[in-house]
């Protein structure tokens, strides 16, 4: 299964199944596969502030 990640400002939930179609992410793109310039599309963070669920 893949890992979800949590954006630490704004609780947003990256789920890898689901993708980010509204930015290009196709569903199965791991978090690890997503681009260093993608952005949280809630509140804007940086990859850099989200966070593994575990």
């Amino acid at each position: 299964m893949a890992q979800k990640y949590k954006c630490t400002l704004c609780g947003y939930i990256y789920d890898p199944e689901k993708g980010d179609p509204d930015s290009g992410i196709a569903p199965g793109t791991s978090f690890e596969a997503l681009p260093e310039t993608w952005t949280c599309p809630q509140c804007g963070a940086a990859k850099d502030d989200f966070e593994e669920l575990k």
